[in-house]
């Protein structure tokens, strides 16, 4: 039986000088992209009417279709203009994902496996997808690891990488957790399978150096500045799980939900602390204008 590729929610891809409804078939069994894992992307979100740093993953997905060999063929700030002509075909009650994407369509000349720049298709691709901002979440130490730059294109937002974070999420699961904590090569802490993570001990906050194993994200840096700005002692340096396991508090970033505490580390309980609800509070209060930027 042929598997159902509808998407599951309400979807608009603007992708060849149109906007789509659905899951349009863009990729091929001979596509780069599909046989090679030559793809890139960024995701913003919109809610209440905003797009908090919107023009931020719009100029990272350029940078990161530069990192894995592509053409960046739209400017950022023509993408940015795209999602929010995009947006305007939505009831505007329901959270959208906004997916600007690029691939590769043919390998180079001479070369099966490296990306032809000059055959990149670019797509921006939205969604409804409710936040789920705060709530609770349960960790593991996953078994895998992320990889250094040295093995894998560490600086790019890119699909060949997320296989490695689906497999920490199947394993955590299987335990019975709702995700993975992750480390480096080194055996230090560098997120979660999905996000960038926090950690508070004694008043001071605390998040993983970027060291170039994990993407530092837009929201990590953004709840860095405004946690300073509220007069949090911020820290970023080097962690171990044993940190971690001692910690009064844990939480998470990302752009997917913002916020989200986390309440238990393999056996370490913990409760919902002070400066996750802080954290999503600064947030918020910026990107409903409230705030100043960077």
């Amino acid at each position: 039986m042929a598997v159902d590729t509808s998407p599951r929610s309400t979807t608009w891809t603007f992708v060849d000088g149109e906007w789509v409804t659905g899951n349009p078939p863009l990729i091929g069994p001979t596509s780069h992209a599909m046989w090679l894992g030559t793809t890139v992307f960024d995701g913003a979100r919109w809610f209440d009417g905003i797009a908090p740093d919107l023009d931020l993953h719009c100029q990272r997905v350029n940078r990161s279709a530069l990192a894995l060999g592509l053409d960046p063929v739209v400017a950022a700030g023509d993408i940015e203009g795209l999602a929010w002509e995009g947006v305007k075909k939505f009831d505007g009650q329901t959270a959208i994902y906004i997916k600007p994407m690029y691939w590769a369509e043919h390998g180079m000349p001479g070369s099966v496996v490296a990306a032809d720049p000059a055959s990149t298709r670019f797509a921006l691709c939205l969604f409804e997808a409710p936040m789920n901002t705060a709530q609770p979440s349960s960790l593991t130490v996953s078994p895998y690891r992320r990889p250094s730059p040295e093995v894998a294109v560490t600086t790019a937002k890119t699909g060949s990488l997320y296989p490695n974070s689906g497999r920490m999420i199947l394993e955590a699961r299987a335990r019975g957790f709702d995700n993975a904590l992750a480390k480096d090569m080194n055996g230090n802490v560098a997120e979660t399978a999905s996000s960038n993570i926090f950690m508070v001990k004694d008043g001071v906050v605390f998040t993983p150096l970027a060291n170039g194993t994990f993407l530092a994200g837009i929201t990590r840096a953004r709840i860095l500045h405004l946690l300073r700005r509220a007069g949090l002692d911020v820290r970023e340096t080097t962690l171990t799980v044993e940190d971690f396991l001692s910690a009064d508090e844990i939480f998470t970033s990302g752009n997917y939900s913002k916020i989200v505490p986390v309440i238990r580390l393999d056996d370490r309980h913990l409760q919902e602390g002070p400066v996750a609800k802080k954290a999503l509070e600064v947030y918020m209060d910026w990107a409903h204008g409230n705030g100043s930027d960077f």
